[in-house]
Formats: structure tokens, C-alpha cells, sequence
């Protein structure tokens, strides 16, 4: 099941995305990885600054979690995890479509360019990458991160960015 997330499951979000965001050690870049890899002062900021995050439930405990953040023009997919244990079982793609489907604007997603598991997932699931151009604009005008976030990421779109855009 598929359930809005509230602020009294912050810590449960907190415990999954960094469990699941152990994949990225050794495969981003040693500066950008750090435990935990979301602290919990950061998780609270992001839902402060906007993004809604949506679980996915199993016998009544959340073991994915994904966000989606209003940007005006664009929806962004924002911290797409599911627990270690759960991997692979089709969990991020029925939250990925959950969230599509509450957007009626173009959906971007960025994601570490070394994370080639996360872009297959993503064009698996009908996104494509943008250019390294595009993606710099993006990640610039829509994101905020450092810029050695910005050197080492991706940006994904789906279908709607080229017809809004």
C-alpha cells in the first residue's frame, strides 16, 4: 500500500534512506558520501523546503520512501529509497509511478552519475537522460547543491519536459 508520509514518520524515513543509501559507498565520490548520508537536521529541512515524501507499506511498516517537490514548472523526484532487504521486489517503481501520476508538469530526477543502477531503474521506467548542458542548467535552477554535486550527478526527464519546455 501507498500512503502520504507525515512528519511522525520522519525517523522511519530517516532509517531507510540511510540503509539503502549504503550502495553508494565506494561508488560516489569519497567527498560526497558521509554517515549518515542524510542526517536528520537535513531530512527535516527538505520536507521544510517542500518535499512530500510517500511510502509504501508492507504488513504496516514502511520500507520504501520516495519525494516529490513542487517547483512551479517541474515536479522533482527527490530521495528515491527502499530498504536493503526489499530491493529488487518492484517497490520504487509502483512509488515512481504513484508519484507521476500526482504531477501534471514535467518530472525531473538527478541522481549520482556513478549510480548506474539508479539511471538503468529510471530509464527503465521512461526517463532519459538530458545533456550535460541541460543538466547543469537544471541542477542550478532547480536543485540546491555544491558544485561538486553538480559535477558528478545526472538529470533524468520523462516525456512531458520536451512538450512544456
Amino acid at each position: 500500500m501507498i500512503r502520504l508520509c507525515s512528519r511522525q514518520d520522519q525517523q522511519v524515513i530517516y532509517e531507510i534512506i540511510n540503509d539503502a543509501s549504503q550502495a553508494y559507498k565506494g561508488i560516489i565520490p569519497e567527498d560526497r558520501y558521509h554517515e549518515p548520508y542524510m542526517p536528520a537536521e537535513e531530512l527535516m529541512g527538505e520536507m521544510e523546503d517542500g518535499v512530500v515524501f510517500w511510502g509504501y507499506e508492507e504488513d504496516g511498516e514502511i520500507v520504501g520512501v520516495m519525494g516529490i517537490q513542487d517547483k512551479g514548472d517541474v515536479s522533482l523526484i527527490r530521495h528515491a529509497y527502499v530498504r536493503t532487504r526489499q530491493r529488487n521486489g518492484g517497490i520504487g517503481t509502483k512509488l515512481l509511478h504513484h508519484l507521476i501520476s500526482q504531477s501534471d508538469r514535467p518530472v525531473l530526477i538527478g541522481t549520482w552519475g556513478t549510480a548506474e543502477w539508479a539511471i538503468r531503474f529510471y530509464v527503465k521506467n521512461g526517463f532519459r537522460l538530458v545533456s550535460m548542458e541541460e543538466k547543469e542548467m537544471l541542477l542550478r535552477q532547480y536543485w540546491n547543491v555544491p558544485e561538486r554535486q553538480i559535477e558528478t550527478s545526472v538529470v533524468l526527464c520523462d516525456d512531458r519536459w520536451n512538450a512544456g519546455n
